[in-house]
Formats: structure tokens, C-alpha cells, sequence
């Protein structure tokens, strides 16, 4: 099994910053791709940001500049530094990794999701 534990979500003002944090574990052999998507009401999930293996990192048009992935290899914890919050940034962030268990094919995990409103 593999058990994803989001924090760092709250209530925010509009300009302001938040830091989200999502440590993976269990029985991980290894953890290739690291992200988080949002959700906000009537709206599909989609990608806020991203990071790969080696580091490499892709951002949603919206976020870029202002939002920054980050992960811990050593810790299997990803991050997310979110500055200059915009009220439209409110949502339900998720995080995902693409991770294999021993001698299984690579899989895509979520998190609960942590809740994230900034105020106008």
C-alpha cells in the first residue's frame, strides 16, 4: 500500500502565500513523477504543477511565476510554495506521484486533497 498525507492548505488573502506539503509512504520502490493538480467547484481537476525524477518541472499556465514544485527525494515529499494567491486560485489541490511497488508496474497515487481559499 501507499499513503499519501497532503498539509499545509487554509484560508488566505489575496496576495498572500501558502505552502503545501504532500509526503508519500509504504511500500515504495521508487517514485518517478510528483505533482499537484486542483479541483475548484463545477470545474474539472487540473494541473497546477509538476516535477520528474530528474527535476525537470512543468507548470500550468496560470500558476507560472508565481507557484514553485519542489521535492525531497530523501523524504519521498513533494512541495508546493504558492505566492501571490489569487482569489481564482481557490480550489481542492491534490497531490499525485507515479510510483512502483516491487516487482509492480508504475502507478498513480492520490492524496485526500487539502483545501486552499484565498479571499478578495
Amino acid at each position: 500500500q501507499v499513503q499519501l498525507v497532503e498539509s499545509g492548505g487554509g484560508l488566505v488573502q489575496a496576495g498572500g502565500s501558502l505552502r503545501l506539503s504532500c509526503a508519500a509512504s509504504g511500500s515504495i520502490f521508487s517514485i518517478n513523477a510528483m505533482g499537484w493538480y486542483r479541483q475548484a467547484p463545477g470545474k474539472e481537476r487540473e494541473l497546477v504543477a509538476a516535477i520528474s525524477s530528474d527535476d525537470a518541472t512543468n507548470y500550468g499556465d496560470s500558476v507560472k511565476g508565481r507557484f514553485t514544485i519542489s521535492r525531497d527525494n530523501a523524504k519521498n515529499t513533494v512541495y508546493l510554495q504558492m505566492n501571490s494567491l489569487k482569489p481564482e486560485d481557490t480550489a481542492v489541490y491534490y497531490c499525485n506521484i507515479n510510483a512502483r511497488r516491487r516487482w509492480l508496474p508504475p502507478y498513480d497515487y492520490w492524496g485526500q486533497g487539502t483545501q486552499v481559499t484565498v479571499s478578495s
